[in-house]
């Protein structure tokens, strides 16, 4: 009997360190869920799961990045939809047009509408995105939405009018003030930014008109706002802004150019953007200060298709990828840019039924490629959902506490370390014999 060493102490105070270690790590498990908290539980298992949780992960991410294709492809053919519907109304009114009961009025009315459309698509085109992406507008060089406007100003160097419509590289547009026309006299008088008009034979000495005129190239395009009679004494009528307007137009010219008066603003930018139709989308008038401007806006330049090249996979390869390309589907790249179905016969309607067509049919051809992508992507999130789906139950295997197998272990241990305390207890009290002896 000794009592320097109380080995039945230390042996159960080293099985209960044992059951305690135990006990703390089968309480960590059923606490955290997870059987490998630390690479020291399973150091092949933890890297397995550790790769299985970058697929997980990745393809989850995958399946977002499909989902948002399609959320852009659905956005791209909405607006798709919408130009269809457009050119469709614009077939109907060339076939209108093209009609031999159709008059020239008729027909410049018919033209009013086209020509909204028109700017309609082109607008539809230049605004389309999704996050912050143009869908429609193309890429330039590498850079997505970036549009450029060189022939439009080739044409309008072409026609000699760059110094009136000289059109800003960035933006696409253009500014001209207008002159003021006061009590101008219709016989031999100068017209603002044209020469002396050739109608003196013509027009009564007690009209005077008012109004706005502007010069581009060799033609003054006037608008004549209000007639006054001139000589107050005199007993001839002065004439009526019509009846000016048509006397004007007779004279065909001025001196150094054409004249082409107006009775309406709207009618005069009309016959400007006509001129220029292909190259002009909109001209629109303002005001800055006091004078009267007129904004010219052109048809941008034909880019190439966007390429939206969209990750489906986990990781890097060439596989992973799905390339979505859209045309640019403005009206320039649509051709019906400058689609002209006025004119006092059906030719010029005519001819404009089979440019529409082809419009229709590269629209069609678009929205049929921009559907098969997205069927194509719905199969995609399906496979990447599935993957994911097993692959997070393969790692489910390796890394989650089985709680019932945990559970079963932790109450041993509980019971160990209860008996292994009592143990310790009675050990600690088996030298108190000695002291018996002691008498």
């Amino acid at each position: 009997m000794v009592v320097q060493h109380n080995l039945t102490a230390m042996n159960s105070n080293r099985m209960l360190g044992i059951t305690t270690g135990a006990q703390a790590k089968a309480t960590e498990k059923l606490s955290s869920g997870y059987k490998i908290n630390r690479a020291a539980d399973d150091a092949a298992g933890l890297a397995i799961s550790e790769k299985m949780r970058k697929q997980i992960r990745g393809l989850t991410q995958a399946s977002a990045n499909a989902q948002d294709g399609i959320s852009a492809v659905q956005t791209a053919e909405g607006a798709l939809t919408e130009v269809h519907d457009m050119l469709q109304r614009m077939n109907e009114l060339a076939v209108k047009a093209a009609n031999g009961t159709m008059s020239e009025s008729d027909r410049a009315a018919i033209q009013s509408e086209v020509d909204q459309l028109v700017t309609e698509i082109d607008r539809v085109s230049n605004t389309t995105k999704f996050n912050e992406t143009y869908l429609l507008k193309g890429s330039n060089g590498g850079t997505a939405g970036k549009l450029t406007y060189k022939l439009a100003t080739a044409a309008m160097n072409s026609a000699g009018v760059t110094s009136d419509i000289n059109f800003n590289a960035k933006t696409g547009t253009a500014s001209k003030a207008m002159t003021s026309v006061s009590n101008l006299a219709l016989n031999g008088t100068t017209v603002p930014g044209g020469g002396t008009s050739q109608i003196a034979s013509q027009v009564s000495t007690t009209t005077s008109i008012s109004g706005k005129a502007i010069k581009i190239g060799q033609t003054t395009y006037l608008f004549v706002s209000n007639t006054t009679k001139t000589n107050a004494a005199s007993t001839a009528s002065k004439l009526s802004v019509n009846a000016a307007v048509e006397k004007l137009n007779e004279a065909a010219n001025v001196t150094g150019g054409d004249l082409k008066a107006f009775s309406s603003m709207d009618a005069m930018m009309a016959a400007i953007k006509h001129e220029y139709g292909e190259d002009i989308k909109t001209v629109t008038s303002y005001t800055e200060g006091t004078q009267v401007k007129l904004k010219f806006e052109a048809f941008a330049d034909v880019n190439d298709a966007i390429d939206l090249s969209l990750h489906v996979g986990a990781d890097s390869s060439d596989d992973n990828k799905i390339a979505m390309n859209i045309a640019q589907m403005s009206a320039r790249g649509l051709g019906v840019n400058g689609l002209d179905v006025s004119g006092d016969n059906d030719k010029k309607a005519t001819a404009a039924i089979d440019v529409i067509a082809d419009a229709l049919q590269k629209v069609s051809d678009q929205r049929a490629t921009l559907g098969a992508i997205q069927n194509r992507l719905e199969h995609t999130i399906a496979n990447l959902d599935n993957v994911v789906e097993n692959t997070t139950a393969a790692e489910s295997q390796i890394r989650d506490t089985d709680m019932a197998t945990q559970m079963v272990t932790y109450s041993n241990n509980q019971i160990l370390a209860q008996a292994g305390q009592a143990m310790l207890a009675q050990s600690n009290q088996s030298n108190q014999g000695v002291l018996s002896l002691l008498g």
